[in-house]
């Protein structure tokens, strides 16, 4: 089974929490705060599978986890660092997040990796919090959680010519007679159900990679028939065999089909549409009449497109189609087709930045306080704690949270949320 599309959920691993623990030290306050860091959490990476060509494994397991920090000891031992996840997929996979469908990388390089989610960093133990004022801390900081997503992989072929046309124009057949491929083969529409490849061998000049992309029909950027799913196949490919039965045994109009899927590739890709394409006018072999041909002809040379009258069945005028193939491949440069959303994995911040990463509701009499930054905090600490307690005040009124409940006219027992914790206020 061909599988070129699947969705996983993938969590990198938690960062240990920091410990709480206390040296014997004569005349040190319960002996001089020792605990420590938390180790990191193991990230995750996507990376080639030379052996694999499918992404069938996913169908079977869809959720992936990286290992988890491990907590931090007494005598300041940091935890050790979780195990990171490498998984393995096949070359010309992108993967891409599921909810903004933002294109978080590439992988259509051999052995090519690349990290995709980021592990939580490990709290800090509690002797980093040991000030004049206060000797012996008694609360230390929780590891963050990792980094999880629902992601969308998606396998588009890594091939230099793509076969385009309807079903049963002899995709397939030509196929098979022009490189070692073996392709299900018969007289009904969508034999080829799957993508096939075959590596085209120097007697037509250098090797090259040809894929015979399903018959697409009209309606296919909307999913009909065999659908988009198969005109993602197409992206990749430098030059573009258009196949059109020449034939008219099936009562088909050759100029009218090469309007139809020409028109299904602008609505699914404009830079697609302009990919450079040959005219293959195929069955030659079956022609009784010349006019079906000499009107596709006419359509190539109006539109400046290269246009062959094949047989695939007897191999009539193959070699020269493949030579002008061979030649023309070695003037379009290979270029990236796919653009990688603007994204980063590392996160920067600073106190003025995280003024601006929070927002204050009041609803119900409640102000409800929502932001990244102000989780990043509330994360890190022991809220039961009453040392961790005060610490966190203080980090919230350093984020300017404080000055902006005020603003907005917070009293004396208003109840202020974030996250899963309520409290009361007080001046």
């Amino acid at each position: 089974m061909f599988t070129d599309y699947v969705k996983v959920y993938v969590k990198a691993g938690k960062g240990g929490n920091g410990a709480i623990a206390f040296r014997r030290e004569k005349y040190v306050a319960a002996g001089g705060p020792d605990g420590g860091d938390g180790g990191k959490g193991g990230n995750v990476y996507f990376k080639v599978d030379s052996n694999a060509n499918t992404l069938i494994e996913f169908r079977y397991k869809k959720k992936f986890k990286a290992e988890n920090g491990e907590n931090g000891q007494g005598s300041n031992k940091s935890g050790k660092s979780g195990e990171s996840l490498y998984i393995p997929v096949p070359i010309g996979t992108v993967i891409k997040d599921a909810v903004t469908e933002e294109v978080l990388a590439d992988l259509s390089e051999p052995n090519q990796e690349a990290l995709i989610l980021k592990g939580g960093k490990g709290g800090l133990g509690n002797s980093h919090y040991a000030t004049s004022t206060r000797q012996a801390p008694r609360f230390a900081q929780d590891g963050e959680p990792g980094e999880e997503k629902e992601l969308i992989l998606e396998l588009k072929l890594l091939a230099d010519v793509g076969l385009l046309g309807f079903p049963n124009v002899g995709k397939s057949t030509f196929l098979s007679k022009v490189t070692s491929a073996n392709p299900k083969i018969a007289n009904y529409h969508f034999t080829t159900i799957e993508p096939n490849l075959g590596v085209v061998t120097s007697k037509y000049g250098d090797s090259f990679v040809i894929a015979d992309i399903p018959g697409i029909i009209e309606g296919a950027s909307e999913g009909t028939g065999l659908g988009i799913e198969f005109l993602r196949h197409i992206e990749r490919t430098r030059l573009l065999l258009h196949f059109i039965d020449v034939s008219g045994i099936e009562g088909r109009n050759p100029v009218e089909d090469y309007k139809v899927i020409n028109n299904e590739l602008k609505k699914y890709s404009e830079k697609l549409s302009k990919r450079k394409q040959i005219i293959v006018a195929n069955k030659a072999d079956m022609i009784t009449d010349d006019t079906l041909f000499n009107e596709l002809e006419k359509l190539a040379k109006k539109n400046n497109q290269k246009i062959f009258k094949i047989s695939g069945l007897t191999g009539q005028g193959i070699d020269e189609l493949m030579k002008y193939v061979s030649d023309t491949l070695k003037t379009l440069p290979k270029e990236d087709l796919i653009e990688i959303g603007k994204f980063s994995n590392e996160k920067v911040y600073t106190l003025e930045q995280e003024k601006e990463k929070f927002t204050v509701n009041k609803q119900d009499g409640m102000f409800i306080v929502k932001g990244e930054a102000i989780d990043r905090i509330i994360r890190k600490v022991n809220i039961t704690d009453n040392e961790s307690l005060f610490y966190l005040h203080k980090k919230l009124n350093e984020v300017g949270l404080t000055e902006e409940l005020k603003k907005q006219g917070i009293q004396e027992g208003d109840i202020v949320k974030i996250g899963d914790y309520e409290m009361e206020w007080e001046d």
